[in-house]
């Protein structure tokens, strides 16, 4: 069968393509176009553009850059059409994902959605929209079942990929050696985030308790070379080690983190990391969030847990004072509260095989046809 798979950033690349090696087990002449990333090329997809080339966020750059996206939403809808796939297989990155997902339910051809956006922190009724214009959901969230439920829709609930994505990786014995770092000073692992809007607002910030942790521990800032590089300058014009794609083995070797919210929170806990989760938007942005938003906490650790594991800085609250008071409990007397938590946590999302789940259920759904 022939599939078309969409990712717009970096985590949706990663679980796509490993969605892509299981649905080739599941369906050995399996052919794969895709919007994605270096993944999901790898694992047999024909890449049309690369995640890079989308990842605007926030309303601000979204309106700014209104025309490149809609330049690019007629492109996919016209290479679906040349195309044309058996399922349309959209993961993650709402805002165009689901104005593809109506297009091809227009078409007529199959529409899956997996990784569920997440219309239970804001906006809840788009469900309704889901509901008519995807034929099967994969959710990894175990609340996300009983979230669609309330809007009479049934979905699959086929658990976490992040399980998956851990659980195959290897820490780098010479991670340290590598790196250059010591292998005598504790790591504090700095996350800034994965797209440049997210870099560019956070870690300015981050990069300022540098001077009360410096002696005893190593900062180290994970990036991503899809970003430019002038987005680390700051941190390497300080001395600070700034390493690249290596966020799993930086997590592996980390006592603690300061992270952006977003998937690498979840990741970090996985890890068993102890970590304070910082945020911030644009003032305007920020005004229109705390409208809509629906749920009480924006970590997905906090969200999932239902009740504050880890400490969340957002807006104001995101400076070098509160930083460094929030940073001492993790490395002190918040650790082992934390930690406990995490294996809670664990608990709750323990269910390895997200992916060949999710490829042996969109392989029987395509077959009932």
């Amino acid at each position: 069968m022939r599939y078309y798979l969409i990712a717009g950033e970096r985590s949706g690349d990663l679980h796509a393509a490993n969605l892509m090696k299981a649905l080739k087990e599941q369906d050995p002449q399996a052919e794969f176009r895709c919007w994605g990333g270096d993944e999901m090329e790898k694992a047999g997809g024909e890449l049309v553009t690369h995640y890079r080339e989308m990842a605007f966020m926030g309303f601000v750059e979204v309106v700014k850059n209104i025309f490149k996206i809609k330049a690019f939403l007629k492109q996919c809808k016209k290479d679906i059409l040349a195309y044309q796939p058996d399922v349309v297989i959209m993961v993650d990155y709402a805002g165009f994902n689901l104005k593809i997902a109506a297009f091809a339910k227009q078409k007529g051809i199959k529409t899956f959605y997996y990784i569920s956006p997440k219309i239970w922190a804001w906006n809840q009724g788009r469900a309704h929209k889901i509901k008519r214009i995807v034929d099967r959901m994969f959710v990894i969230m175990p609340f996300e079942k009983e979230f669609y439920k309330r809007f009479d829709y049934e979905v699959d609930y086929v658990g976490n990929p992040l399980l998956d994505a851990i659980a195959q990786f290897q820490p780098n014995p010479d991670f340290h050696e590598k790196n250059k770092l010591s292998p005598d000073k504790p790591v504090i692992a700095i996350l800034p985030g994965s797209r440049k809007q997210e870099v560019k607002d956070m870690l300015a910030t981050m990069l300022t308790i540098r001077g009360k942790y410096d002696q005893k521990y190593q900062l180290v800032v994970a990036g991503v070379d899809n970003l430019p590089a002038e987005l680390y300058k700051e941190a390497q014009e300080q001395q600070m080690k700034v390493i690249y794609n290596q966020t799993y083995d930086l997590l592996a070797h980390a006592e603690a983190a300061v992270v952006t919210s977003g998937t690498a929170t979840l990741e970090t806990a996985l890890f068993e990391v102890p970590e304070v989760v910082c945020y911030r938007l644009s003032a305007l942005q920020y005004s229109l969030v705390k409208l809509l938003i629906k749920v009480n906490h924006i970590s997905l650790v906090n969200i999932i847990a239902g009740k504050e594991v880890v400490k969340e800085l957002i807006q104001d609250e995101f400076n070098t004072t509160r930083l460094t008071e929030e940073l001492d409990k993790v490395l002190g007397q918040n650790r082992e509260r934390i930690l406990a938590d995490y294996k809670e946590l664990k608990q709750l999302i323990h269910t390895e095989g997200a992916s060949e789940r999710a490829a042996s259920l969109m392989v029987s759904y395509l077959k009932e046809k």
